[in-house]
């Protein structure tokens, strides 16, 4: 019998953020992924309604169109994608053991089939965002225009962190008042990025599909965009891992893994496949005894609340930041 799971793709799968190496294809992009993916954060902890984690993702489609970046950047940015250390190992070991393998990403589609068909995951088996950016570059007038402009200046004012108050309150002016009023901000709301329950509808229609509740499902995510899904597996019984995971996805998952190459996944997966999570909590508590050596092997087991959640957490800064680099600092 089949074992199903499926992965983040940002992160668990490669350690690129697509949308932030899009908006570095132009001065000043950087600065401006950055405080709109913190804008993000904020929403999203706010629980604000019909807002999902991830919906970075429509919030910079004024700023791509603005500066001409197309469709075919983002396939070019696929082709030079790099995988996450020992990712292409796991996923041969995964289906050369009757695994199905499935991805749920938030990134945009043509960047998300790109990288999964490299991995071998069949296209029917991975969700993401469609984004039809050729077409969204002719609603932009010369007066919309301007506008995003000078969004742009202020955006690029702020610090991520420091001047959380002042992010959300100009943010809100912008994408909550002036915006919605033109052409590019009315095409902007089509762009519905995967993320938060939109991932867990994804899974539930992939569970359905093959009629698995989630209690027989592996989920692996590391981020903000991440957390219901995994809280909702693990709720139901299944297995969620953070991988090189921020508090966000930590916080709901059932264990985790921080290390620079993800196959030190496999031993655990075997393990879940003999035992289901009672074998699973064994392996990974054993492992956490023996404690991880340098920047590989630190397991935990989360599900039980551990009390020393913070000093987990900065082992997952730390590797995070160095399998991911920049990217590694978005929530």
């Amino acid at each position: 019998m089949a074992d199903f799971i499926c992965f983040d793709l940002e992160g668990p799968l490669s350690p690129q953020d697509n949308a932030y190496d899009l908006m570095r294809l132009f001065p000043g992009g950087d600065r401006i992924f950055e405080v709109i993916s913190r804008y993000d954060d904020l929403l999203a902890l706010e629980e604000r309604e019909d807002y999902e984690p991830g919906d970075t993702l429509a919030l910079i489609v004024p700023f791509l169109v603005l500066h001409g970046i197309s469709e075919e950047d983002i396939s070019a940015l696929a082709s030079r994608a790099i995988f996450t250390p020992g990712a292409p190992r796991l996923v041969s070991w995964l289906q050369g053991n009757d695994w199905r393998v499935f991805c749920i990403s938030t990134t945009y589609e043509q960047y998300a089939i790109h990288i999964t068909q490299k991995l071998g995951i069949p296209n029917q088996n991975v969700a993401s965002t469609p984004f039809p950016l050729d077409r969204l570059q002719t609603t932009l007038s010369g007066e919309e225009s301007e506008l995003i402009r000078r969004a742009e200046e202020d955006i690029r004012g702020m610090r991520p962190g420091d001047d959380d108050q002042l992010i959300k309150q100009r943010l809100d002016e912008f994408f909550g008042k002036r915006l919605p009023q033109t052409k590019v901000g009315a095409a902007m709301r089509e762009v519905r990025p995967v993320g938060g329950r939109r991932k867990v509808a994804a899974l539930n229609r992939f569970a359905a599909a093959y009629n698995q509740p989630l209690a027989r499902w592996v989920v692996v995510g590391d981020s903000i965009t991440d957390a219901r899904m995994l809280q909702e597996v693990d709720r139901a019984g299944g297995l969620a891992i953070a991988f090189n995971a921020n508090e966000y996805a930590l916080s709901p998952a059932t264990m985790s893994l921080a290390s620079r190459t993800i196959d030190d996944l496999t031993d655990v997966l075997q393990a879940w496949r003999e035992g289901s999570r009672a074998a699973t909590r064994r392996l990974v508590r054993e492992r956490e005894k023996m404690g991880g050596e340098g920047d590989r092997g630190h397991f935990h087991w989360l599900a039980d609340k551990p009390a020393d959640f913070a000093e987990i957490v900065e082992v997952h800064q730390r590797i995070r930041r160095l399998v991911r680099q920049e990217a590694g600092k978005l929530g």
